[in-house]
């Protein structure tokens, strides 16, 4: 099918969109499943404290957008490459779909920035109390010795005398550090507050992104169709052939599809018993 330039463009942005949806959706589904069914966090999800909270909540999230992505690109791939409109309107309404929730996710994480926080902390705390109850489990350790790092702070008081996890904590930058340091539920609603902004700017720009893919995947569905309805031209060129007893026929029937303007029409005789040639003996 012959697509014009805007066509063309759109066709090539798809791909290129495509591929980087394809890396990211890869990223997101690698890294749920190596949360879910890794040695160190495996464990969490057989606690049955934890079933409902934000961390079970998230990774479930990472697998469930991984694998939908993918399917988007299998779609848009699928659609651009071979120009198939079928293919291309699917790829158009999940992305509508992703879209608005990319925006709907970004307004609501901003406008509701102090209780993601404190979910949260209180996340971290329910592993907090469940790593000293059990005697410092590993998986659990491992997972707060990671948010330790991660944000400099240290169990639930900070205080280093009386603080129970004091193996998971990050060695202090000084001399007050080591006897006293930010503790972790102060500093996770903080971040989370803080950085609010910048998380919703991260969904803003990739809803636009996605809008974007779907005005080119729109665009390309509308110059496959005219592509396909427009009539095809086909260049014939006169020969003359001997024919034995040329007889003029009854019926003429004249092309009216023009190869270029300026050419006239060209008269097309059906072909009868008394105009094909025949072998002289």
């Amino acid at each position: 099918m012959a697509l014009d330039g805007c066509g063309i463009v759109c066709k090539y942005i798809l791909v290129i969109f495509n591929l980087i949806f394809a890396v990211v959706g890869f990223a997101f589904l690698g890294l749920g499943l190596w949360l879910r069914f890794s040695n160190n966090t495996r464990g969490i999800f057989g606690i049955d404290e934890l079933n409902s909270s934000a961390f079970v909540i998230g990774v479930t999230v990472l697998i469930a957008l991984g694998s939908v992505m993918l399917i988007v690109v299998m779609f848009g791939d699928y659609g651009a490459c071979n120009e198939k409109r079928c293919a291309l309107q699917v790829f158009s309404a999940l992305l509508a779909i992703l879209a608005g929730a990319e925006i709907v996710v970004g307004v609501l994480a901003y406008s509701r920035r102090y209780e993601v926080g404190v979910n949260m902390a209180e996340f971290y705390s329910s592993m907090y109390v469940l790593y000293v109850k059990n005697g410092g489990d590993p998986g659990i350790g491992v997972s707060l010795t990671f948010v330790h790092r991660m944000l400099h702070c240290c169990g639930v008081t900070g205080i280093s005398l009386v603080e129970l996890a004091k193996q998971t904590c990050p060695e202090p930058d000084g001399f007050l550090e080591r006897i006293v340091m930010p503790s972790c539920p102060d500093v996770i609603a903080n971040v989370f507050d803080s950085k609010a902004p910048l998380v919703m700017g991260i969904f803003l720009g990739t809803g636009a992104l996605l809008i974007i893919a779907l005005i080119c995947s729109t665009t390309l569905s509308a110059k496959i169709r005219l592509s396909v309805s427009s009539p095809q031209y086909i260049i014939l060129t006169q020969s003359t052939p001997a024919l034995a007893n040329p007889q003029p026929s009854q019926h003429e029937f004249v092309s009216t599809s023009y190869p270029c303007p300026d050419q006239d029409p060209v008269i097309f005789t059906p072909l009868t018993v008394a105009n094909i040639p025949v072998a002289q003996a």
